[in-house]
C-alpha cells in the first residue's frame, strides 16, 4: 500500500510545473492504455468463449448424425466401434473431447480411455428429451465448455447422447497468443505518450525556468514587489511604442499620470526628449537629461535580437537619480586616492627587516604624495634592537626626506631633546596622534627652540601630523609629517591617513626592530663560539675572515672554522656550515667545534673523525625531534684536514662540504678531487680521506658555501670565479683572503661567510731527524748517543740528560712489549717533541707501581719529565709521543 502510492506521492509532489504536468500525462496516458489493454483481452476472451460454444454444439450434432452412429450404438460394443472414430473426430475438429454415451450417461468413448464406463459428468436430461444442451462444467480434462446433442434412430426416438466440448485452458490459450501483440501495441503507445510528454514539459519547464507553482507565484509577488521598490526607474516599451510597464520611480522620476500604463509613449506627457528617446527606440548608455531640477540618467536597450522584428523592436529603459552621485563624485576621488595611497604604502614600505631602512621608505613614500617633508625620530635603544624608552624626549632623527634640501629641520642622525610639551614628545607619550594645523599661530609647538621655529614658519611650513609609530602595544618613535608647497593645511581626514601609513610602517619597524635584536644576539652568540685568536703554530701562515649575514636577508647562519694544533708539529684545519640561520643554527655550530675539539683531542685520522660527527649529529637529530619546541636539525657538513710539516703530507676528509682550493707556489690552482662524503647527520655512510703532498709555500683555501653562492650567480660560476680570483691574487694569506671577498662577495650577502687561507711551511733535516731501531735492547744506547749529539748541534744541551731518559724508557718499552719496525723522531718546533712508533696497536697505560714491583715505572716518569704526551694510532701500528718545553 505505502510502496506504489507512496512513488506516486512522491512523483506528484515534484517541485517545479514542468515535472508536474509530465508525471501528471504518463499517469493518464498509462491508465487509458491498461484500460483498452484490458477491455481488448476481455472482448477477445468473450469471442473465444462464443467461438467454443458455437464449435461444441456443431461437432455434437454433426457427429450425432453422422452414418454408423446408430448401428454402433446397438451393436453389442459400442465402444469398440465408436472410440477410434471419436478421436479422430476430435483431432480433426480442434475439441478437447467427444463423448459418446448411453442414454443414462455411462461413457462409451473417451480422450483418456480409463474413464469409459463411468458416468458423464454434467446435465443431460434435456438432450434426453430431444433437446441439446450447452454449459460450462468441471469434468475429468478439468473446467471445459461442452454441448450434448441426442442420437436419433429413425423413427426420432433418442437412442444414444453425443457430447463434444473444448477446456478452458484451451480458450484461455488462445487470448494468451494475443497478449504478446496487445501488450507491445500498449508499450509503443505508452512510449509515444511519453515521448510527447517529455516534449511538452521540456517546453513548459524552459518557459518557467524549473519553477513550481508555489515558486512561481511567490516569484510573480517578488516581481513585482521588486519592480516598485528598486530605487531605478524601470520602462518597457512594446513594437508599437506603447508602454507596457512602468514601475514607481520611473513614474516618480518623469512624473508620468496614473493611466500612463497601456498607452502610445506619444500621448502620454512627459519631458519631450526622454519621449522621443522612447519612441525613436535607439539604444542609449548613461544619456543624462534634466527633468526640473533633477539629473537623469537613461539607459536603453533593445528586446532580442534585431532579425526578430522587422519593424521598431521593443525596448527596456531604465532611468536613475545621478543629481547626488554628482554631488558626492568628488569625495569619491578622493577617498579612492586615499585608499590607493594606502594599499601602496603596504607594498613598499617595510621591503627589509631593517628599522632604519623601513623608516626612510616611510619617507620617501610619503613624500610629495602626502606630506612636503617627513620626519622620523626613533629612541637608540630601538635601533639597537631593544626595548624603547619610557619617555620621548630624546630621539635621534635617522629618516628625512623632503622636497627640498634648504630646509630648517634638524637634519638626519642628530640626537635632539624634545621638550615634553611639544608634539613629538606629547605624541610618544600618550600615544596619539597631534595635528598642528596653523603653525604660524606658535601654540606651544615652537618651545623646542623658538628661533628654529620662527625660521620654520618663515621657511613656509603652515601645517604639521606628529604621528607615534606604535605597533603591539609599543611605542617606538614618532612621524612627522610637513606641508609647505600645498596651501590647504592638514585635516581630520589627513590625520586619519596619516595614522594608517604609520601603523603601516610601525609593525615594520617592530619586526625589524625583534630581528635586529636577535641578529644581535645570534651574532654575538656566533662570534663568542668562534676562535677569536689563532693558536701558536709554526706549520701553516693562516689568515681568516668571517662575515655573518645582512640582518634582514638571511642572518646568522652556522658557518664556523677552526686551526688546532695536534701533537708533532702538526695542525688541524677545520671549516663547516649548520643548516639554518637564527640563535638555533649558531647555538649548534658551537656543540658542533666542541665536538671536533674533543675528537681531535684523540689524534683521530680525518674520516674515523668524519664518522664520529656524523653519529654525534644523529643523535643531536633524534633527542631534538622529540622537543616539539625545538627546530630539529637537518643537517651539517664539515671538511677537516691535517697536515704534517716534516713529510708535507696533508690528509683530508670532507662531509659534504665543498672540496678546497690547493694554490701552489708557482700561481696554479687546482681543485684537488677529494672524495665528496654524505652530509653529517644521514648515518651509517662512510667517509674517505685523500693525502695530498703540498710543496712549500702552497696556499690551502677552505671556505663555505656563502663565499661562491648567490641567488644571482650559479655556484659553477662562483667556483670558477674563485679560481681566476685566487690564480691572481698572490701576495700574504691576509692578502690573499682580501682579494677573494673582494671579488666574490656581494654588497649584502644572505649567506654566511667563512674563508681560511693556510700557506705551508715545512721543517726541513735542520728541524727534525729520523732512526730506525733494530728490536734489540742494546740499541737503546745508541738512541740516546744520537739524540745527546742532535742536542748539542741544535744548541740544547741542556735538555739532552730528559730526553735521553725519555727515549730511554719509550724504546725500551717499544722493544719488550711491541714488534717492529721501531722509529724514533726528533723534532725541534716550539717545543722539543719525541716521537717513537711500533708495530703495535696496543696503547701503553700510564699506573703507579708498587715497591715490590720490578717494572711499571717508565711511563710514570716519562709523564713526570715530559710535559704533554700522548698515543696515536696509525695504519701500522702506534706512536707515542711527548713534548718538552724550549726556552726562547
Amino acid at each position: 500500500m505505502a510502496g506504489p502510492f507512496g512513488r506516486l506521492r512522491s512523483m506528484m509532489s515534484a517541485r517545479t510545473v514542468a515535472s508536474q504536468v509530465f508525471v501528471l500525462q504518463v499517469a493518464v496516458a498509462l491508465l487509458l492504455v491498461v484500460a483498452a489493454v484490458a477491455g481488448l483481452l476481455l472482448q477477445a476472451r468473450s469471442d473465444s468463449e462464443r467461438e467454443a460454444r458455437n464449435r461444441s454444439v456443431a461437432v455434437a450434432q454433426t457427429y450425432a448424425t453422422a452414418p454408423g452412429v446408430k448401428e454402433a450404438l446397438r451393436g453389442p460394443d459400442p465402444s469398440a466401434a465408436l472410440q477410434r472414430k471419436a478421436e479422430a473426430v476430435r483431432k480433426t475438429s480442434g475439441v478437447d473431447f467427444v463423448v459418446v454415451m448411453a442414454l443414462d450417461g455411462t461413457r462409451y468413448t473417451h480422450p483418456n480411455p480409463g474413464e469409459i464406463g463411468k458416468k458423464y459428468i454434467g446435465t443431460i436430461a434435456p438432450a434426453v428429451a430431444g433437446g441439446t444442451v450447452t454449459e460450462t462444467v468441471t469434468g475429468t480434462l478439468g473446467p471445459s465448455i461442452r454441448s450434448v446433442a441426442p442420437v436419433k434412430d429413425a423413427n426420432g426416438e433418442v437412442i444414444g447422447l453425443v457430447a463434444a466440448g473444448i477446456t478452458v485452458e484451451r480458450v484461455g490459450g488462445a487470448a494468451q497468443e494475443q497478449l504478446p501483440l496487445l501488450l507491445g501495441a500498449a508499450a509503443f503507445a505508452l512510449i509515444v505518450a511519453t515521448s510527447g510528454a517529455a516534449l511538452i514539459s521540456r517546453r513548459l519547464r524552459h518557459q518557467t525556468h524549473g519553477l513550481g507553482p508555489t515558486e512561481m507565484t511567490r516569484m510573480y509577488e517578488h516581481h513585482d514587489a521588486v519592480l516598485h521598490a528598486v530605487r531605478e526607474g524601470v520602462l518597457i516599451v512594446d513594437e508599437d511604442r506603447r508602454l507596457v510597464l512602468v514601475n514607481d520611480e520611473a513614474r516618480r522620476l518623469l512624473a508620468l499620470p496614473p493611466d500612463a500604463q497601456g498607452r502610445p509613449v506619444r500621448d502620454i506627457a512627459m519631458d519631450p526628449e526622454i519621449a522621443r528617446l522612447l519612441e525613436s527606440g535607439r539604444p542609449a548608455s548613461d544619456e543624462v537629461h534634466v527633468v526640473e531640477d533633477q539629473l537623469v540618467a537613461v539607459n536603453q536597450r533593445v528586446m532580442g535580437p534585431r532579425s526578430d522584428c522587422p519593424g521598431p523592436c521593443g525596448t527596456v529603459a531604465t532611468l536613475r537619480d545621478t543629481t547626488e552621485l554628482r554631488a558626492l563624485s568628488g569625495r569619491a576621488d578622493s577617498a579612492q586616492g586615499r585608499l590607493r595611497l594606502v594599499y601602496d604604502a603596504g607594498m613598499r614600505i617595510g621591503t627589509t627587516l631593517d628599522v632604519v631602512r623601513t623608516s626612510q621608505e616611510l619617507a620617501d613614500f610619503a613624500v610629495p604624495r602626502f606630506a612636503d617633508f617627513v620626519t622620523v625620530d626613533l629612541p637608540d635603544p630601538v635601533l639597537s634592537g631593544d626595548e624603547p624608552a619610557e619617555t620621548g624626549t630624546d630621539m635621534r632623527r635617522i629618516a628625512f626626506t623632503g622636497v627640498r634640501h634648504d630646509t630648517p629641520l634638524y637634519p638626519s642622525g642628530r640626537l635632539i631633546h624634545f621638550v615634553p610639551t611639544t608634539p613629538q614628545a606629547v605624541a610618544y607619550a600618550r600615544g596619539k596622534t597631534i595635528l598642528e594645523a596653523d603653525l604660524a599661530a606658535f601654540s606651544g609647538w615652537q618651545e623646542q627652540e623658538p628661533a628654529r621655529a620662527h625660521r620654520l614658519v618663515g621657511y613656509g611650513i603652515h601645517s604639521m601630523i606628529a604621528a607615534p609609530l606604535r605597533a603591539r602595544g609599543v611605542t617606538m618613535g614618532v612621524a612627522t609629517f610637513w606641508r609647505s608647497e600645498k596651501p590647504e593645511p592638514f585635516d581630520d581626514d589627513d590625520v586619519s591617513l596619516a595614522e594608517e601609513l604609520v601603523a603601516r610602517a610601525a609593525v615594520n619597524i617592530d619586526n625589524a626592530r625583534r630581528y635586529t635584536r636577535e641578529h644581535s644576539m645570534a651574532v654575538a652568540l656566533q662570534r663568542s663560539l668562534l676562535p677569536r685568536v689563532l693558536p701558536e703554530q709554526t706549520a701553516l701562515d693562516v689568515a681568516y675572515h668571517y662575515l655573518p649575514a645582512q640582518a634582514g636577508l638571511g642572518g646568522v647562519g652556522g658557518d664556523w672554522f677552526d686551526v688546532i694544533p695536534l701533537p708533532g708539529a702538526r695542525v688541524a684545519l677545520v671549516v663547516g656550515d649548520v643548516v639554518g640561520h637564527g640563535l638555533h643554527a649558531a647555538a649548534t655550530m658551537g656543540r658542533l667545534r666542541t665536538a671536533v675539539h674533543n675528537f681531535a683531542t684523540l689524534d683521530l685520522p680525518p674520516d674515523e673523525l668524519l664518522w664520529h660527527m656524523d653519529e654525534l649529529v644523529s643523535r643531536i637529530d633524534q633527542d631534538e625531534d622529540t622537543d616539539d619546541s625545538v627546530t630539529a636539525l637537518t643537517g651539517a657538513t664539515c671538511l677537516y684536514a691535517i697536515y704534517d710539516p716534516t713529510s708535507r703530507l696533508c690528509t683530508v676528509a670532507r662531509a659534504g662540504h665543498l672540496e678546497p682550493v690547493i694554490v701552489h707556489p708557482d700561481g696554479e690552482v687546482e681543485f684537488p678531487g677529494v672524495p665528496a662524503g654524505p652530509p653529517l647527520g644521514l648515518g651509517g655512510l662512510p667517509f674517505e680521506s685523500s693525502e695530498l703532498h703540498l710543496s712549500e709555500g702552497s696556499s690551502l683555501v677552505l671556505y663555505t658555501d656563502g663565499l661562491v653562492e648567490d641567488r644571482h650567480r650559479d655556484i659553477d660560476e662562483g667556483l670558477e670565479l674563485l679560481r681566476r680570483t685566487l690564480a691572481h691574487a698572490g701576495g700574504t694569506p691576509e692578502e690573499t683572503c682580501r682579494a677573494v671577498l673582494d671579488a666574490l662577495l656581494p654588497e649584502r650577502p644572505r649567506d654566511d661567510v667563512a674563508l681560511v687561507v693556510a700557506r705551508t711551511r715545512v721543517l726541513g733535516g735542520n728541524r727534525a731527524v729520523t732512526w730506525d731501531v733494530p728490536a734489540d735492547p742494546s740499541e737503546v744506547a745508541r738512541v740516546r748517543a744520537e739524540a745527546a749529539r742532535t742536542l748539542e748541534e741544535w744548541g740544547l744541551e741542556e735538555e739532552a740528560f730528559t730526553t735521553e731518559l725519555i727515549l730511554s724508557e719509550l724504546v725500551t718499552n717499544a722493544i719488550r712489549h711491541a714488534g717492529g719496525p721501531i722509529t724514533v723522531r726528533l723534532i725541534r718546533d716550539r717545543s722539543l717533541i719525541c716521537e717513537v712508533s711500533d708495530g703495535s696497536s696496543t696503547a701503553p697505560h700510564l699506573r703507579r707501581a708498587t715497591t715490590t714491583d720490578e717494572g711499571g715505572r717508565g711511563l710514570f716518569l716519562v709523564s713526570q719529565f715530559a710535559e704533554r704526551w700522548g698515543t696515536r694510532y696509525t695504519g701500522s701500528g702506534k706512536v707515542i709521543w711527548t713534548e718538552q718545553p724550549l726556552p726562547w
